[in-house]
């Protein structure tokens, strides 16, 4: 059995963090009917689903997997990148505690869950505007005594490394080549998103269905040909707070 935690969207989000896109006006009853469909798809696909009430101060803190990295033999309690997220942690943290021991990044290490991909036991940690070197060198310290290897690459022209790349099968990834290098994956296919629709890289693997935005057909066109299974979420208020389908998650074995 597999659990996904969640947390209700804030009712503050319009003041959320942005650095690439523009503020536009959220519309917070849209918002959260968008977030309840996510959460109803993900119970679809076999998880149980804990969703935690909003934090009415924060207002970021519907992306809920930049507080922490869950694996099955532990639980990373992250350092975000942006200092009005910091306060996020406490409470996942808390939930965590019931399910794994837990570890902590220390300064001066950031670190977003955006920023970190999982393969198999391979960790990549992206280098961006909210995640440091310093982090990546204290998953490596934590990690290695457990069997994962942590790769640390750069990411260029976006928030997170999974605003650039996410997993779309056991060995498989999707990717913006514009901003990661797709050979930092070796290995591993990739398939490329169409050039018109940057943004599509951003998808949610659960089971053998990848969660994908509504707004990207022609990427999806791409991955139906590669045989991929997908499910179509709408997602596009929840982007405006330049959050996508994988922030709104944790998601781990019981």
């Amino acid at each position: 059995m597999k659990l996904a935690i969640t947390r209700q969207v804030s009712r503050s989000i319009a003041d959320c963090e942005l650095t690439y896109l523009a503020r536009e006006t959220i519309d917070l009853p849209r918002a959260r009917a968008q977030h309840s469909a996510y959460e109803a798809a993900l119970h679809d696909l076999g998880l149980a689903v804990l969703s935690l009430p909003e934090e009415p101060s924060l207002p970021d803190a519907v992306f809920v997997e930049d507080t922490a990295l869950v694996l099955d033999e532990c639980a990373i309690i992250l350092r975000p990148g942006a200092n009005s997220r910091r306060p996020e942690t406490k409470s996942v943290a808390q939930v965590l505690g019931r399910f794994r021991s837990l570890h902590r990044i220390q300064p001066p290490a950031q670190v977003d869950g955006g920023d970190i991909l999982c393969l198999g036991r391979r960790v990549y940690v992206g280098l961006s505007q909210r995640s440091n070197s310093h982090a990546a060198a204290q998953l490596h310290e934590l990690l290695a005594p457990l069997g994962y290897t942590v790769h640390a690459i750069p990411v260029a022209g976006c928030l997170h490394l999974k605003s650039a790349a996410t997993q779309i099968g056991p060995d498989s990834v999707l990717i913006n080549p514009a901003w990661i290098d797709p050979d930092c994956f070796h290995g591993v296919r990739s398939i490329a998103v169409d050039p018109s629709e940057p943004w599509a890289a951003n998808s949610l693997l659960v089971g053998e269905t990848v969660l994908f935005g509504a707004d990207f057909p022609r990427t999806r066109r791409l991955l139906d040909r590669a045989g991929i299974l997908t499910k179509e979420l709408r997602v596009d208020e929840l982007a405006k707070a330049e959050g996508a389908l994988t922030c709104c998650s944790l998601i781990f074995s019981l």
